[in-house]
């Protein structure tokens, strides 16, 4: 007969009011971490068989978890190896660290409950943050073991006596503080369980409550002729239980070779069910030199930034660890959706435990490169079906190009660039397209860009008309492509197509003959000064093509992209604060221009040159308010 009673091998009382209090916030990991010891439990009883090392029969694996309201309790069974009196001494009495002094001194700082569980192997005594009194009932796999019993009501002092079960196992049985009692609450435990134990390799049934009772003439009548048990005086009342909750094979613990189309959207479906079908996915499988399995998948995100981060779940041996993987997976990755499973990963992680492990490093930098490999080899595979997608992915691509450089050493070759006719080329085939027409005269070959084809069409025209090709780049991430390309391609600028006028966008050193005089360029310059009255307008009078528009309002690339990126956030403020200021190219070698100079008087001079700068203004889209309203009055008169 067992009977014996004794203190926790601690040497203060202080960790229980720590356990239950400071790692409040985080209660309901105790539900994750009592399930997977319990699956552990299992897992290593078939290990032993496997090994020769248990004769008996295993049965079929399985973990309970039952909770009754009445009774305030929450039972966590499972049918593997038990533990016999001694056991529980050597694993449960004895915490798993050098005495309670370092514990109180290190606990403050830590961030959270995983981080403590982790750090103190505490999974066992997570039960003390929802529990008054934690209670053990166990039977061992050993021939010839006795059952045993051991109960805890928060202190250090325990009890241990002869159990009551006739089976192989152990039952973890928690009576529920006060503040607890929400985890009795049917919804609420299935989600947590949902959240932490849906892959679970062993079968959770979940439900109502196996109860354990002292005395069978408390019993009532209609109770005890149920399904009873009956051992000595003790008894057991088995109450319903709902079906399987869990799926204990999950797609990424399977060989691809095994898996159809269909079985992984089916498991995506099953993820996020509110989500349009991935495009594609990839099936990630390593054991060298970390342990790595898992399934990403490629959204659709167009090309929107919806950064909706936490869409990637981090496992460890299929139990459930967290949404936040920023360490784990690079951060431009951080878009795709799906899992990833490493036992090198411990259970119990913190961010700075993340941030600072080498596997962690290693798995990030192999998630890179087998997604590079993926898109390299779908480019290849279907050339087609990849520009069909782009749009898709081309926000994937380029966040990696612009945060990893070695993605951009991998994506250069299918990396798409997109041209105003909807063409598609890899950067080096854009080049070769290119530098024939666009090299300016230091050998620098320049790209033109819009960022808005139907506000900027005007200018689009003018450079199509000197043969110029012009970029599509109109996604938000484009502004911090554009340097990336920059700075990664030899003697190459890029320009957006309204930086300039067309004759000077890309400069060749042609030198176009004027049709005006010295006197009737200062003229010129001097009627738009008054007429457009703007110290923000820089005037000056160009020798352009007379095919080019009378007045070109542009604003300078470069400031006009530092304004951009202080927009952006991109620590750039001093030029979000400066104004805006504008170059007003008046075309010389137009006839609008000379028709003014022929004008009869001061006033109809102006009133041209007003004209001619709000159409100018009109075609950038920045002729609003009473100025548009003085624009179509005027027009209307003119007419």
């Amino acid at each position: 007969m067992i009977q014996e009673k004794g203190s926790i091998s601690i040497h203060t009382e202080n960790i229980f009011p720590i356990i239950k209090k400071f790692l409040y916030s985080d209660n309901e990991i105790f539900l994750r971490e009592l399930v997977s010891n319990a699956v552990d439990a299992v897992k290593k009883i078939q290990r032993l068989a496997s090994m020769g090392q248990y004769a008996g029969s295993v049965g079929e694996p399985l973990v309970e978890v039952a909770f009754n309201e009445e009774q305030k309790t929450i039972t966590i069974s499972d049918n593997g190896l038990g533990m016999t009196a001694e056991e529980i001494k050597k694993y449960i009495n004895q915490i798993a660290f050098s005495g309670a002094e370092e514990f109180v001194e290190k606990f403050k700082e830590a961030k959270d409950a995983h981080e403590l569980i982790g750090k103190f192997g505490l999974g066992f005594y997570s039960a003390f943050m929802v529990a008054d009194q934690v209670e053990i009932q166990t039977l061992s796999y050993q021939e010839g073991a006795a059952p045993a019993n051991w109960i805890c009501d928060g202190s250090t002092q325990f009890e241990i006596k002869e159990g009551i079960r006739t089976e192989r196992g152990t039952d973890i049985i928690l009576h529920l503080n006060s503040e607890s009692l929400e985890f009795l609450d049917k919804y609420k435990l299935q989600g947590i369980l949902d959240k932490y134990c849906k892959f679970l390799p062993v079968p959770i049934k979940f439900g109502t409550k196996k109860e354990y009772v002292d005395d069978a003439v408390a019993l009532d009548e209609d109770i005890a002729d149920a399904d009873v048990a009956e051992t000595g005086k003790k008894k057991t009342i088995e109450v319903e239980v709902d079906n399987i909750i869990n799926t204990t094979s999950p797609i990424w613990t399977k060989m691809p070779a095994d898996l159809k189309d269909e079985d992984y959207l089916a498991f995506y479906r099953e993820l996020y069910p509110m989500s349009e079908d991935p495009l594609f996915w990839i099936h990630l499988n390593v054991d060298y030199p970390f342990n790595l399995t898992g399934v990403l998948y490629f959204p659709r995100v167009k090309n929107e930034l919806e950064l909706q981060r936490n869409k990637i779940k981090l496992f460890s041996r299929q139990v459930f660890i967290t949404d936040e993987v920023k360490d784990i997976v690079p951060e431009f990755l951080m878009l795709l959706h799906g899992v990833i499973d490493s036992p090198d990963i411990p259970l119990n992680v913190s961010r700075s435990f993340l941030q600072a492990d080498g596997n962690v490093k290693k798995i990030n930098s192999y998630i890179t490169r087998k997604v590079a490999d993926k898109l390299a080899e779908l480019f290849k595979a279907d050339r087609k079906g990849f520009e069909d997608k782009w749009n898709d992915i081309g926000l994937f691509v380029k966040y990696g190009m612009i945060s990893d450089d070695k993605f951009y050493d991998k994506a250069k070759d299918f990396a798409l660039l997109t041209n105003t006719n909807k063409e598609y080329a890899t950067l080096p085939e854009y080049r070769t397209k290119v530098e024939g027409e666009q090299t300016d005269k230091d050998g620098t070959v320049v790209y033109l860009y819009t960022t808005d084809p139907a506000k900027q069409d005007a200018f689009i025209q003018s450079a199509n008309k000197k043969g110029y090709d012009v970029l599509l780049m109109n996604s938000p991430l484009d502004n911090h492509f554009i340097h990336n390309l920059e700075s990664k391609l030899e003697k190459t600028k890029l320009k957006r197509v309204d930086a300039d006028v067309a004759d000077k966008l890309i400069d060749k050193d042609v030198k176009i003959e004027t049709a005006l005089t010295t006197a009737e360029t200062e003229q010129v310059k001097s009627i738009f000064d008054k007429a457009i009255n703007r110290t923000s307008m820089k005037v000056t009078v160009e020798a352009l093509s007379p095919d080019e528009a009378p007045v070109t309002v542009t604003m300078d690339e470069f400031m006009r992209r530092m304004k951009d990126m202080a927009q952006l956030g991109g620590g750039m403020s001093f030029y979000g604060s400066l104004p805006d200021n504008y170059n007003v190219a008046v075309n010389g070698n137009h006839k609008l221009i000379a028709r003014i100079l022929q004008a009869d008087n001061e006033q109809a001079q102006a009133q041209l040159a007003k004209q001619a700068f709000d159409l100018a203004m009109l075609s950038q889209g920045m002729l609003t308010g009473a100025e548009l309203t003085e624009f179509v009055q005027r027009s209307i008169s003119m007419i």
